[in-house]
């Protein structure tokens, strides 16, 4: 007897004894699934941790979402895959109707924590568009009271999708963040910014760079920033001081409000207490930073921005 025969007399053998379970191929696919995502979940946590830049605090070195209102008519179907895929770009064209007015704008919890919806309900319905309300708001005037006639556009042009980044979580249980890093922290213990937050939405993530360490004292006269008396010297300081290529150097107030409570004019410093740092935004005059809600205690630190991986626009790659 050869031994193919014997191979194949003790496999019915090993069979009698134990007899192969019913399902046993669902539950060893169950099983593969559940150890990959068991693997996906270790892996964020430990290693690279996707984030969704969620304003325009940091442009130009990283965007949120933006609205951009346009009276052309909307490109083609395969145009508009081919935007969404490659730029992130999502064309909307939503018009009224009947004669409507706008009686609220909400804002639904994030599909999978990146798809974001909002409601606009107005007296003739409900339109459920894809953005987040700050943007509508923002970008395209819609606000409760105002007033569509039939026909008339709500939403016409695209929605940006904004930068989605990988955060490295590796680095910093090896050093502590370096000045000018791109960094991520959760806003637990921040009073500012818990006293505007939504209870049930719990700890959120913001992304800033990082502007002062433990003992080092600050200033801003317009548009540098002072470190310790002197004019910050590392690239992305310098970048954003130079006041080019989008960049307005850095501010003692915002925009459209008054000046802020640390920092708020050119005479006055901050020294950042022990065990903790100070974040700016790379967009000075739009960001709510350490300026306004104060230091980022260290024990709050996620990560450092590491790399762009969606959309591919000029911003992909190495977050500089």
């Amino acid at each position: 007897m050869c031994i193919r025969d014997r191979t194949r007399d003790l496999d019915v053998a090993f069979s009698n004894v134990i007899p192969v379970k019913a399902h046993a191929a669902w539950a060893e696919n169950i099983e593969a699934i559940v150890v990959a995502v068991a693997l996906a979940i270790g892996f964020q946590a430990y290693f690279l941790k996707p984030f969704k830049i969620p304003t325009g605090s940091m442009q130009p070195t990283l965007y949120g979402m933006t609205g951009h209102p346009s009276k052309d008519p909307l490109p083609g179907p395969l145009s508009r895959a081919l935007d969404f895929t490659r730029l992130g770009r999502t064309h909307l064209d939503v018009r009224a109707s009947a004669r409507e007015q706008v009686l609220a704008v909400n804002e639904r919890p994030p599909l999978l924590n990146f798809f974001t919806f909002t409601d606009v309900v107005t007296s003739a319905g409900r339109h459920r568009i894809f953005a987040p309300k700050d943007v509508l708001v923002r970008d395209f005037g819609i606000l409760p009271g105002r007033i569509y006639v039939s026909g008339e556009s709500i939403v016409h042009g695209y929605i940006q999708a904004g930068d989605q980044v990988f955060v490295d979580r590796m680095t910093y249980q090896f050093r502590s963040p370096a000045l000018s890093n791109v960094f991520v922290f959760r806003t637990t213990g921040i009073r500012r910014i818990e006293m505007n937050l939504d209870p049930a939405l719990g700890s959120q993530f913001y992304i800033k760079r990082l502007a002062g360490l433990s003992g080092e004292t600050l200033r801003i006269d317009p548009p540098r920033l002072f470190i310790d008396d002197s004019p910050a010297q590392e690239a992305p300081f310098r970048r954003v001081m130079s006041c080019k290529d989008g960049y307005r150097g850095y501010s003692n107030g915002s925009d459209f409000g008054p000046t802020f409570p640390y920092l708020g004019s050119p005479k006055e410093s901050f020294t950042v207490p022990s065990h903790a740092y100070f974040a700016l935004g790379d967009n000075s005059y739009n960001s709510s930073d350490s300026r306004y809600w104060g230091i980022v205690p260290e024990r709050n630190v996620i990560g450092r921005g590491f790399f762009v991986y969606w959309p591919f626009s000029d911003r992909w790659g190495f977050i500089r």
